[in-house]
């Protein structure tokens, strides 16, 4: 039985830990070749050793994704080297948590900015390469706090804005055969989670037994239960689901 992703070319953002991490690794096991784009190249250079160990080659490069050149320079790139941009996922994205009286203007706009801007940024550049080739899966990493969540005025704004993006394209880029969709992770055991528990004052494993209390299926989300989500909607036979948001939580809310 072949490879879902044989022949295919994801680029995920933000893939050097956690959520996208695990996305690019459930790509590779599944025969796709994989560029990832992150800011750091300490967790960057971490995770191609990691995926060379076991026998997978990654394409890796510092880009910020807020800024328009670098993205479309890496996109090319990614491009040339293996042909094509089969799947893009948009999940490049920060917290910079604080109740609304205390959130400052920069707190509101960078995470305006990577979230969405910067999908912005790569859907606009990845897209003119799946419309020449009349195929694509573009998947955008939302967030159960679009639903609203105390102390993220600004992250819950960004991820319910990536919703709508999401929509949008799907309408604009279906007729190429391009797919839009996003997946919204509840809780999830990241960096981004373990950092959410420092600033409340509490150890992480502490933290993860309270949050699996409220949770109906009474445990925490894995990086690994995203990745399978977004490999449902990257599949090439997910091509009539579009402009889907698919909540990932352990239960209906977040």
């Amino acid at each position: 039985m072949g490879k879902r992703f044989e022949g295919r070319v994801a680029l995920v953002t933000g893939g050097s830990r956690g959520i996208g991490k695990a996305i690019a690794k459930l790509f590779l096991t599944e025969g796709a070749s994989v560029a990832i784009i992150d800011i750091n190249q300490e967790a960057l250079d971490q995770t191609a050793t990691e995926f060379a160990q076991s026998g997978y080659e990654v394409f890796t490069k510092v880009t910020n994704v807020v800024n328009k050149n670098e993205v479309e320079t890496v996109v090319q790139e990614v491009v040339e080297k293996y042909g094509s941009l089969d799947i893009l996922v948009n999940n490049a994205g920060i917290i910079r948590d604080n109740l609304l009286f205390k959130m400052t203007d920069d707190d509101w706009q960078q995470v305006m900015d990577v979230h969405l801007k910067g999908s912005f940024h790569v859907a606009r550049a990845a897209q003119k390469y799946m419309v020449e080739k009349k195929y694509g899966r573009i998947i955008n990493i939302s967030s159960t706090s679009a639903l609203g969540n105390r102390g993220q005025a600004n992250y819950s704004t960004a991820k319910a804005g990536l919703q709508g993006f999401t929509k949008t394209l799907a309408i604009e880029l279906g007729k190429y055969g391009i797919t839009s969709n996003a997946v919204a992770p509840g809780f999830i055991e990241t960096e981004m989670t373990k950092a959410t528990a420092e600033r409340v004052g509490v150890s992480f494993e502490d933290f993860i037994k309270a949050r699996a209390m409220e949770i109906p299926v009474q445990r925490s989300g894995k990086p690994e239960d995203i990745a399978n989500a977004v490999a449902f909607f990257a599949d090439e036979k997910s091509s009539f689901v579009n402009g889907q948001v698919l909540y990932v939580a352990g239960g209906p809310k977040a």
